[in-house]
């Protein structure tokens, strides 16, 4: 398997993991009882990270990677491009309200800014994926 291969998996896996948050686990949010929502987020948060980060970390290097190879395209910059902002996003947006509701901060605002600040990141992880696919 080579370097293009393994980077198309990374990205798949990251974009079937934003849609099943997008879709599934975020508007779950809403629907859970506010005194099981914050030990519910707690366990989420941890678990999903044993699952996300090492995609993102992965997907992160081998997009480094494929832009500074020597048969490198201008696509490859774009795909860096966009995962540095999905980085952006996740790390300035997502992460402070994910903190947010950590702290009890359980209003509907917050769970309904968590979704929709979460659909720019699916769009983009899809993107990339489907960069990746041409």
């Amino acid at each position: 398997m080579d370097l293009n291969e393994i980077q198309s998996l990374v990205d798949f896996g990251l974009c079937i993991v934003l849609w099943l948050v997008q879709l599934v686990i975020y508007p779950s949010f809403l629907r859970v009882a506010e005194s099981e929502l914050v030990a519910w987020h707690r366990t989420y948060t941890f678990r999903v990270s044993f699952v996300i980060m090492p995609l993102m970390l992965s997907q992160l290097g081998l997009a480094f990677v494929a832009v500074i190879r020597a048969s490198a395209e201008w696509w490859d910059a774009l795909v860096l491009a966009l995962v540095l902002f999905c980085w952006a996003l996740t790390f300035f947006i997502a992460v402070p309200l994910h903190n947010k509701m950590e702290k009890g901060d359980l209003s509907k605002a917050t769970r309904l800014r968590l979704i929709h600040a979460n659909w720019p990141r699916t769009f983009l992880w899809t993107a990339i994926f489907l960069i990746g696919l041409f």
